[in-house]
């Protein structure tokens, strides 16, 4: 059987880092019966029928973030409230062959319905007094709804790919509403139209669907449409075990981003996320393509370690090929570089990546390590290599060393570690005390990666003309 998927977003806000997981494990779940089974194909639909709440920024962020994620939808994507008019003819048609009915209650009616609920310690639900009753009875300037005509006896059961079979009595679920008194079809009446319609053979979503899932599935067998297959997977909580929400940290993928994260590094601590595959940890997306399956997706609420992320992304970020971290770099720095960039700076950057990525955990952090390698002259000083600067032994020990630079060749690492060594050796000091006032006249910081691979890439003219600017700014 060819596969189809969906991913459903409201665009009411950001994407959740939970609705990126639901849209992951379903693109996987599509890439792998396109590449090993029958076929599969991933679809997008932008659930925007709530027009209050919906925004264009919002679809636009979500087309955003599912790119940089790397998870690209087949066709175009859908937009629900487009459709509102094929929602309103299957209403119309469940009316014509009576599985739907016309439901006057007044505001007051359904609150005293759940009043008297509440009193009883039942859960609240429509008690169908519209569900066989003559529209002739219907009172004057009543807009009425429009109801399914729910099985009243029996069960309804979800052969759920993930949870297993879930049943439920019938006598649990009320009439549910389909179109609204203003005419507008309701969210689940949508859903189950849409999804029939697309052609969506599995509806991978989070476990807080699950009970609409025994509604959704009563509407399809009304309809005597096939029902999709279901998996629920658990949400994804906190390290406390809490649902989460922002005072476990960012929420949003494109908070993600713009901390710094690799797309696949936060693709691939997503996926483990609820799913496993034997000890594995490190799985690039091809990997992830050819092992994916729902059986492997747990029951239990997986819980978001920040700190395990951050080790992930740095193990991606070595990685990485130098050429790419050298752009993603360059881009951070066109944005919040003062002054601009050097014209050496992708050059610089490129050949100091080896030094720069092997202590970065995310992008921002790599930026901020190598951004004086792309700045122009003078570079600024942070309050550490101000201390260490201003001070007149430390100046006089610069200049010398300026003098003792300026006649080295080849300015290769070798030589200008033979030729530092050797003038600390000539001072009677430590190395750290000769090569941190360096670092300090030519990163403007007092942490950088290995000096003499700094002032190599750095090249003769440039280092020397800082160590001219460290001077001249100390006097």
């Amino acid at each position: 059987m060819s596969v189809v998927t969906r991913f459903a977003p409201s665009p009411t806000g950001f994407l959740h880092i939970g609705g990126a997981r639901t849209a992951l494990y379903n693109w996987l779940f599509a890439q792998h019966h396109r590449k090993y089974g029958d076929g599969g194909r991933f679809l997008l639909r932008i659930e925007d029928t709530d027009r209050k709440r919906s925004t264009q920024e919002a679809v636009d962020a979500i087309y955003d973030d599912l790119k940089w994620l790397g998870l690209d939808w087949d066709g175009d994507a859908v937009s629900q409230i487009s459709r509102i008019e094929r929602h309103k003819e299957v209403v119309h048609a469940l009316l014509a062959e009576d599985k739907a009915y016309k439901c006057y209650c007044t505001p007051e009616e359904l609150a005293e319905m759940r009043e008297q609920a509440r009193a009883e310690g039942r859960q609240a639900r429509y008690d169908g007094r519209w569900r066989d009753r003559d529209p002739a009875d219907a009172p004057s300037g009543i807009d009425p709804v429009i109801r399914l005509k729910a099985p009243t006896s029996g069960e309804t059961v979800i052969e759920d790919l993930v949870q297993g079979d879930v049943t439920v009595s019938n006598q649990q679920l009320d009439d549910m509403v389909l179109m609204r008194g203003d005419g507008t079809p309701t969210y689940m009446l949508a859903v189950v139209v849409d999804d029939h319609d697309m052609g969506i053979t599995h509806v991978i979503r989070g476990d807080d669907h699950l009970t609409n899932a025994f509604r959704q599935t009563q509407l399809f067998r009304s309809m005597e449409w096939e029902t999709p297959m279901f998996a629920h997977i658990p949400l994804i909580h906190g390290p406390d075990g809490a649902k989460m929400s922002k005072r476990h940290g960012a929420l949003g993928v494109e908070a993600y981003r713009d901390q710094g994260f690799l797309p696949e590094a936060l693709r691939n601590y997503l996926l483990r996320l609820g799913w496993s595959h034997g000890d594995e940890e490190l799985i690039s997306t091809e990997q992830a393509i050819q092992w994916f399956g729902l059986d492997a997706v747990g029951r239990s609420p997986a819980r978001f370690d920040f700190d395990k992320l951050t080790s992930l992304n740095g193990t991606y970020i070595r990685q990485t090929d130098n050429a790419r971290l050298t752009d993603l770099v360059l881009s951070r720095l066109t944005e919040t570089l003062e002054g601009g960039l050097a014209e050496e700076a992708h050059s610089r950057l490129n050949k100091g990546m080896d030094g720069l990525k092997e202590r970065a955990k995310n992008l921002s952090e790599l930026t901020d390590n190598s951004s004086f390698y792309a700045k122009k002259r003078p570079i600024d000083f942070n309050e550490q290599a101000r201390n260490t600067l201003f001070d007149s032994d430390v100046l006089q020990r610069l200049g010398a060393l300026r003098l003792v630079l300026a006649d080295t060749d080849p300015w290769t690492v070798q030589a200008i570690e033979e030729e530092i060594r050797a003038f600390a050796t000539e001072q009677g000091l430590k190395l750290g005390k000769v090569a941190q006032p360096i670092r300090a006249a030519v990163t403007g910081t007092n942490v950088s990666p290995g000096i003499f691979d700094v002032l190599e890439i750095l090249g003769r003219d440039e280092t020397l003309a800082r160590f001219d600017d460290a001077l001249l700014a100390a006097q």
